[in-house]
């Protein structure tokens, strides 16, 4: 049980973790770090055939605090230590998670329990996920793949420290997420809720994400471009909560979960991601 004085300590080192990442230079708003000078566009579209796209946004480069701090509301031991991480390369990432319709354009089939070719491809394992990845990095000429958990959550938090990407309020929650308290226990088309403030969609809810890394302990400093353990424990890395969860805590923006890479499971889906040459 928290006392009064474990309270005040928890709210002594949130205040102090927010002035170092602010002299560090975090985002502390809304608003994307200034525009690269590549020259690249803010947004992108990929041609996947037989009409079928992928629309994806510009990720500017930045520096981010990753993980919870101590007095986070839901917050699990896995989000220790809470660090420093710079993001030292732009990016693209996918406006919205990967829908059915995309996944069988490209790959032939469609794996998911909950049918709707608007809704997010479900039942994929992670193994599945990125042979999709590579599947439309040979159709585009574009090098597709799964997000880094660290890009991953620097997207989701979209320039905030807050406990979710639109501030510390659970009671918001249905607002920008699919959760067990509004899904009717199924998936959703996607881009129905609110966006995050850099135009991404359902970072919160509808399909746990698979990220690229082996799932491991964080590194006990700042990091630069992180991408997890170099070996893995068996398992990989999921991010933002799905319709099935009955809390908010899995949906907050330092959450993590883990699964094992092969078998597939109707609450896993995955969102894109494009690496700039």
């Amino acid at each position: 049980m928290k006392t009064r004085t474990d309270r005040a300590w928890g709210l002594i080192v949130w205040a102090a973790i927010a002035f170092l990442c602010a002299a560090a230079g975090c985002s502390g708003s809304g608003s994307q770090p200034a525009a690269p000078a590549s020259g690249s566009p803010a947004e992108l579209t990929l041609d996947l055939g037989g009409g079928v796209t992928m629309k994806m946004v510009l990720i500017r480069p930045g520096k981010f605090m990753m993980g919870s701090p101590y007095s986070g509301h839901g917050r699990g031991k896995e989000e220790d230590p809470q660090h420093q991480v710079t993001i030292s390369k732009p990016f693209y990432m996918g406006v919205t998670e990967v829908t059915q319709a995309q996944y069988e354009a490209v790959m032939g089939k469609d794996l998911s329990n909950f049918k709707g070719a608007a809704n997010p491809v479900d039942g994929v394992s992670w193994n599945d996920a990125t042979d999709f990845c590579k599947k439309i990095s040979e159709k585009t000429r574009q090098t597709v793949r799964l997000p880094t958990e660290a890009q991953w959550e620097y997207a989701c938090r979209a320039g905030t420290q807050t406990a979710f990407s639109f501030g510390d309020d659970p009671s918001a929650l249905g607002d920008y997420a699919w959760w067990a308290g509004n899904s009717d226990k199924t998936t959703h088309p996607v881009g129905q809720k609110k966006p995050n403030s850099w135009g991404l969609y359902d970072m919160h809810g509808n399909v746990w994400e698979w990220c690229a890394d082996w799932y491991g302990e964080y590194p006990a400093g700042p990091a630069t471009d992180p991408s997890g353990p170099a070996t893995g424990s068996g398992t990989r890395v999921l991010r933002g909560g799905s319709w099935g969860d009955g809390t908010t805590y899995p949906f907050r923006c330092a959450c993590r979960n883990y699964y094992d890479p092969s078998p597939s499971n109707g609450i896993c889906g995955f969102r894109c991601a494009r690496t700039l040459p």
